[in-house]
This record gives structure tokens, C-alpha cells and sequence, in this order.
């Protein structure tokens, strides 16, 4: 899976001002983010507010995805839940050739032990006909996937292939990379601790910051995976200001409102999340011209 190696980023669902999703907008999205260098494309991961969307609005985000990539990156394709049987359907029905992995979310709201956590990715794995990168969140989850399970999965299962790990913690990390698979790849989940990560021996991020900053931040994960340390850092440091701000009131709201700043998207959001508020707009809109001189 050398493909996941480097920075992924999770797509935004761009939307017009009457909340309808905005295909051109999605598009521009797709083709800046190529054109910045990152490695790979996330469609419907959490930052796509996909809990938001209809069955026919993801079939509209995914195809609009597709035609935008047009065979340039490699695709990887959001299926995950809080009911097992629900992802174990999508799995067997849905077509797959576009994807080279899913990212499964570890369920959210239900908060189950470490034992139903496994055993909902062995039903996961069991029926994927691609590899399957877990997703750990414990922020949106409430629920941590220790690095016990992960491991256990990583070692029973030929398909489950990495983590997308977003705990924020990084002895979390260590742990895993220190007891992995050795073709097993942990893949940064957090923008900020990104670098850290790969310099520890992790493979790459799947960010949201870097679809804003495409350039900047997938030269800075390619530096710190060539171990050009003090390089990497200083993009590090660079674009730290910002990668704090696009979080402070929720995201994507705030990733959404550097699109609106580059002209590329509008910054709608659709409830219950709300637009970034005056102040953090303009905060980021200062940070992106700065950047963008």
C-alpha cells in the first residue's frame, strides 16, 4: 500500500448558499488539491459533513470526485457507522473498483468495549473487497481504540492495512508504530502532531488543513518521510497558526472559510454546524494572504 504513504486529504462538501452541494466548487477543490502535490484524495470522511448528506448527495459527491480526479490520485472511500450490519451491506453492494482502501470510522455514540470494537472491524474486514484503513477519533467517538485492539486487528487481518490515528496523543503513536506489523502503516490524523508522527516512523496524515495548503503541507510531510528535519519544521511552524484556527469553532467550518478567502468555495456549512464567527474570519483571512503573497 505504498499509495497511503505521504498526505491524503479529507474533502470538504462544498455547498452554495442554499445548502445544495455545489459540484463546481467540489471540482475546484479536487483539482487544487491534485495540483498542490498532495498523494491521495479521502472522499466522505467526517470533514465532509457527511452526516448531513442524503443518499443521492453522496452518490453526487463521490461521482463528482471521481470525474474531477479523473484516474490522477488514488482514491480512498469513507464507509463506516455506528451499525455494523449497515457497513457490512454498503461493503457488499456497493461498487469498489475506484477505491484502492475504505476508511472506517470506529463507531461513534454507542461507546462499545474494546472486544466490540474488534469484533465490528472483523465483520468489517471479513467482507471488504479492499483494504481497510481504521479510523480512531476518540474526540468525535467517545470511544478510544486502544492500541491493543488495533494491533490485534493489524495482525489478524491481511486487509486491514493502517490506522488513521486521531487521538491527539502521541505516545498513542508510539506505541503503535513501536508494535506493528512492519507493512502496517499509522497514518497521522491530527495536523498538528502530523510531522511528529512521521518523523516517529508513521507513513504520512490524511489533513484537513493540507486541502487548503496543498503545496505547503505535502512538501512539508515529504521532508519529514526524507528526514530533512529542520526543513519540515519550518513549514511546521508556518502554517501552525492557522492549523489551530481551522479547528477553534468546529470543523470544517473553518477550513471552509479558507476556501471562501482563496475564492475557491463558499464557507457555508449546514446545521447544526454554523460559519466561523467575524473575528476568526478575519484572523484567517489575514494567515491566507500572508501565505498566499
Amino acid at each position: 500500500m505504498q499509495s497511503l504513504i505521504g498526505t491524503g486529504v479529507a474533502l470538504v462538501t462544498p455547498f452554495k448558499e442554499d445548502f445544495s452541494i455545489d459540484t463546481e466548487a467540489l471540482t475546484r477543490i479536487v483539482n487544487f488539491s491534485v495540483d498542490g502535490g498532495v498523494e491521495y484524495l479521502v472522499i466522505l470522511g467526517t470533514t465532509a459533513e457527511n452526516a448531513t448528506l442524503s443518499n443521492d448527495e453522496k452518490e453526487l459527491v463521490i461521482q463528482t470526485v471521481i470525474e474531477a480526479n479523473n484516474g490522477r490520485l488514488p482514491l480512498v472511500l469513507g464507509v463506516g457507522g455506528n451499525n455494523t450490519m449497515k457497513v457490512v451491506e454498503e461493503l457488499k453492494t456497493r461498487d469498489m473498483s475506484p477505491y484502492v482502501a475504505i476508511l472506517s470510522v470506529s463507531p461513534y455514540y454507542n461507546k462499545p468495549t474494546q472486544e466490540g470494537i474488534y469484533q465490528h472491524f472483523k465483520a468489517v474486514a471479513e467482507v471488504s473487497p479492499v483494504p481497510v484503513i481504521l479510523y480512531n477519533v476518540p474526540g468525535r467517538t467517545s470511544s478510544n481504540m486502544l492500541p491493543k485492539t488495533v494491533l490485534r486487528l493489524a495482525n489478524d487481518f491481511d486487509n486491514i492495512v493502517a490506522i488513521k490515528e486521531a487521538a491527539g496523543d502521541m505516545v498513542q503513536v508510539m506505541q503503535l508504530l513501536k508494535d506493528k506489523p512492519a507493512d502496517f502503516h499509522v497514518i497521522s490524523g491530527d495536523d498538528m502532531i502530523a510531522l511528529a508522527s512521521v518523523l516517529a516512523g508513521g507513513s504520512g496524515v490524511i489533513s484537513v488543513i493540507g486541502q487548503g495548503f496543498p503545496k505547503e503541507f505535502s512538501e512539508m510531510i515529504r521532508l519529514g518521510l526524507n528526514r530533512k528535519v529542520d526543513e519540515a519544521y519550518k513549514s511546521q511552524y508556518l502554517l501552525s497558526d492557522c492549523i489551530d484556527m481551522i479547528f477553534e469553532q468546529g470543523n470544517p467550518a473553518g477550513i471552509k472559510h479558507v476556501f471562501q478567502v482563496l475564492g475557491i468555495a463558499d464557507n457555508t456549512v449546514r446545521l447544526p454546524l454554523v460559519a466561523v464567527d467575524e473575528d476568526l474570519q478575519e484572523r484567517i483571512a489575514e494567515f491566507v494572504k500572508k501565505i498566499d503573497k
